[in-house]
């Protein structure tokens, strides 16, 4: 992964102080592409570890539509936890409770969930129902019927529905391409924060990539990350630079349950990852 390290060289050297949503501040740079040849290995980033449960339990989640966070609580996955807690605070019914009372609550109290655990129209609901077109299937037929199409988008920047969500899309669209009987996927993303999301966003868009091309057939080809607003937040300067002071490990292999041929059929238990070495976690809080 000598091209996250890069990444990160990139924007401690060209990067400039920029303000945020957040006030936290930010090491801000724009425009930056990286690409990963997903037959050299599983794109995961060993210079830290990597949850990878939670990568594949919110992507499962993205495609199943879903868009509340208690199928993520009741797997143990927190990683959208502070947006919709945020959210609740400002509600009538919120008695002080903290960010893990609240989880809780999300986790034994469906209705309570249903009332305060939804983020808007997020991620899988434009994946699923972008005004009522499921952009998902689309692709897979029209990627079927038309391999050479330069259509295979999925565009999760829904300009009407902004205000609903807790979060506007970051890693906002994706297209799919076919060459050579390859499948590659390039994502565009507006906002890439650069410590905690880009890690996980490489590894899910290119597990994505790997199980679209074996449902639809298809060897592997690249997954290209292309970043407008690139930044560091500056509380996590430190982590960042105890990363580049790491060598790089061997990226390990992902396999995949070969008998799933259908996108939406896939589980957690369809994923197995193999000889993964990365070095000790490092943790960082999340600007919300």
């Amino acid at each position: 992964m000598k091209q996250y390290l890069n990444f990160l060289e990139h924007i401690l050297t060209r990067g400039t102080k920029k303000e945020d949503r957040t006030n936290t501040g930010t090491i801000s740079t724009f425009g930056y592409q990286m690409r990963f040849d997903l037959n050299q290995g599983f794109p995961l980033l060993t210079t830290k570890k990597v949850h990878l449960k939670s990568v594949i339990h919110e992507l499962l989640w993205f495609i199943k539509g879903e868009t509340n966070i208690r199928p993520l609580v009741l797997n143990n996955v927190r990683i959208w936890n502070e947006w919709p807690y945020e959210t609740y605070k400002k509600s009538e019914d919120y008695r002080g409770e903290s960010l893990d009372e609240y989880v809780e609550k999300i986790r034994d109290d469906q209705a309570f969930a249903e009332k305060h655990g939804d983020l808007g129209p997020v991620y899988g609901k434009q994946w699923r129902d972008f005004e009522g077109v499921d952009q998902l299937k689309m692709i897979l037929e029209e990627a079927v019927k038309n391999p050479h199409s330069r259509r295979l988008i999925v565009n999760s920047w829904n300009p009407q529905r902004i205000k609903n969500m807790a979060l506007p899309p970051c890693h906002m669209m994706f297209q799919f391409y076919i060459n050579d009987n390859r499948l590659s996927c390039q994502l565009y993303q507006r906002s890439a924060d650069a410590f905690l999301g880009v890690p996980f966003n490489i590894a899910s868009y290119s597990l994505l990539t790997m199980m679209v091309a074996q449902v639809l057939g298809l060897k592997l080809g690249e997954f290209v990350h292309t970043m407008g607003d690139a930044h560091i937040y500056e509380n996590h300067l430190e982590q960042v630079r105890t990363q580049l002071s790491r060598t790089p490990r061997p990226l390990p292999k992902m396999i995949l349950n070969p008998d799933v041929k259908d996108l939406f059929s896939f589980r957690y238990e369809d994923f197995k990852l193999e000889n993964y070495d990365p070095h000790p976690a490092l943790r960082g809080k999340v600007s919300v």
